[in-house]
């Protein structure tokens, strides 16, 4: 069956968001990604509402944020065990350190750098799912739509 090009420019843009939200996941993980890039590129060639990039870009965002959270959670129960990734030490400063700040801490959860750990110390910290999904979207969401906004006003 002939491809159309109607047909073609649809699957071009599922293809373009669902590159979108890999990028986005793939960044809120421990793996270096640039999901930023990726969003300003769709703004910049257009095609797509820029609702839905905001949307694509950041429930891919907060998945793999999630997927931190679900790693944390879970990690402690290997404490102890002569791989475990972390010292006592470094787990007693990161239980300080979140019980000064808490669930605040996680608005700082799209930063560069720090934002990924962040998120793998709210699972550490069991932080509830409920708060951390709140906050963390709050975060992603507003990263995304500031950098939309600087897209725009720079495309003038």
């Amino acid at each position: 069956m002939p491809r159309t090009a109607t047909g073609q420019g649809s699957r071009d843009r599922m293809l373009a968001l669902s590159g979108l939200f890999a990028a986005a996941f793939l960044a809120a993980t421990l793996i270096p990604a640039q999901s930023e890039a990726v969003l300003v590129a769709l703004i910049v060639a257009g095609g797509h509402p820029l609702w839905l990039l905001l949307t694509v870009a950041t429930v891919g965002n907060v998945l793999g944020s999630v997927v931190n959270w679900v790693i944390g959670r879970f990690m402690m129960r290997f404490a102890g065990h002569p791989r475990f990734p972390f010292s006592e030490t470094q787990v007693a400063r990161a239980q300080g350190w979140y019980g000064r700040w808490g669930w605040i801490s996680l608005f700082g959860a799209w930063l560069p750098v720090v934002g990924d750990p962040l998120t793998l110390a709210a699972g550490l910290m069991r932080e509830p799912l409920w708060r951390f999904l709140i906050v963390v979207t709050l975060a992603k969401f507003g990263r995304y739509a500031a950098l939309a906004a600087i897209t725009l006003g720079a495309a003038g």
